[in-house]
């Protein structure tokens, strides 16, 4: 909640839609002072100027534009809160629900106290997580035209030539397909999809290097086994600041990687992952813990350890919460994971650096003189003079700064 000053006068909610808000508001002895009243938002402005006042705090669920109008009303009211529309749900559990009664609901539940804020980002952090999504939606639509595709494959039995079936050069391959010339359009249609998503990813990729550049938390989470660097800005742009969370489990909870837990009497039972909070740390450290159980000997040791009694999948969500673990300390301490391998992480980094370019990396640096830096910044490597890359090449490293074991 953005707040100015203590003891408001009144209490506004305010129910949003996309080209209106109804708007209701009531006192601290929860009386209705302003009854419900439908403000279009191309007149939003004008109402804010003569309708509200510095001593209104306004409550408003989230949605699409919540933090736009956050922003707008912020200069005029004593506060702004913006609320989990499922906290408000859990709360009413009203069986006749209108936009006249969620506006007064809002109202009065603010007056008494009843809805916790969710955090408001800044606007770069905003700006972040709006990169990131668009990147999302881009693999999303590229995903989509080539199940389409295998689709026309399955339906007509046919198999792809060897290699990659939906690199430019097979695109000839995809229409000289026998097939009706309607299909045929479609075909044509997804493989347009295809070069056009394969562009934008690379424009926005191309954003994301830049923006991991000048964030030094990055390489903190490169450390990590399977997280790379889309991993990485996914889950920044979603925690914003770290010591939003005073301890690891609060970040657990945020990405509803906790468990259900029932506690009552002699009754304690716990159940499957809630799931109430954030699908994007979700998914991301899932990802992560596949990869993770595949390329690093600890992460493969909990496997093997934990698969005998939950099972596969539970093992991999299990993984990936010890992993978000780990994202809190790196991020809280600024320090190496306890599980990191030097030569894994230095050569992980390695290939971040050339990833960067130069014109990414500080001061025109080259990539061993960076990754020097990050090897040192984290306390890893000091008696690593070179590193592999493929099978043939080996990167010669600047002496560290940090000395080496026998110092």
């Amino acid at each position: 909640m953005s707040q100015k000053r203590t003891d408001p006068d009144r209490f506004v909610g305010l129910d949003v839609h996309k080209h209106y808000l109804i708007a209701a508001a009531v006192d601290r002895g929860r009386n209705e002072v302003m009854s419900p009243r439908r403000v279009p938002l191309t007149g939003l402005d004008a109402w804010v100027r003569k309708t509200l006042t510095p001593q209104d705090a306004v409550a408003l669920e989230m949605t699409t534009n919540a933090f736009q109008l956050h922003d707008d009303l912020l200069p005029y009211v004593h506060s702004v809160t913006v609320v989990h529309p499922p906290h408000v749900a859990l709360i009413t559990r009203a069986q006749v629900m209108t936009d006249k009664i969620a506006a007064r609901a809002l109202a009065t539940l603010h007056a008494v106290g009843l809805l916790p804020s969710i955090w408001i980002p800044p606007l770069e952090v905003r700006d972040h997580r709006a990169l990131v999504a668009q990147r999302t939606k881009m693999v999303r639509l590229s995903t989509q035209a080539k199940n389409r595709l295998h689709a026309v494959l399955h339906r007509h039995h046919l198999l792809p030539p060897a290699g990659k079936p939906f690199e430019p050069d097979m695109h000839i391959w995809w229409l000289e397909l026998e097939i009706s010339a309607l299909e045929q359009a479609r075909v044509r249609c997804d493989l347009d999809t295809l070069v056009f998503v394969q562009g934008q990813i690379a424009l926005l990729e191309e954003a994301m290097a830049a923006l991991a550049a000048q964030d030094e938390r990055v390489v903190l989470l490169l450390q990590l086994p399977g997280v790379g660097l889309i991993i990485a800005l996914t889950l920044l742009a979603a925690i914003g600041d770290i010591s939003r969370f005073p301890l690891a489990k609060h970040l657990v909870g945020y990405s509803g990687l906790g468990a259900r837990v029932h506690d009552s009497g002699q009754t304690h039972r716990s159940g499957r992952i809630t799931k109430a909070g954030r699908r994007d740390i979700r998914a991301a450290m899932v990802e992560a813990a596949h990869t993770a159980v595949r390329t690093h000997p600890h992460w493969q040791a909990e496997l093997t350890r934990l698969e005998p009694r939950l099972g596969k999948n539970k093992t991999i969500v299990a993984i990936a919460r010890k992993q978000l673990v780990a994202v809190w300390h790196v991020l809280n301490e600024s320090r190496a994971d306890r599980f990191a391998d030097p030569e894994r992480v230095a050569r992980k980094l390695l290939k971040h650096a050339y990833r960067l370019g130069r014109a990414h990396r500080p001061q025109g640096q080259t990539a061993a003189q960076y990754l020097r830096q990050q090897l040192d910044r984290l306390g890893l490597g000091a008696e690593l003079t070179t590193i592999s890359l493929g099978q043939t090449r080996r990167v010669i490293l600047p002496p560290s700064q940090l000395g080496t074991k026998a110092d």
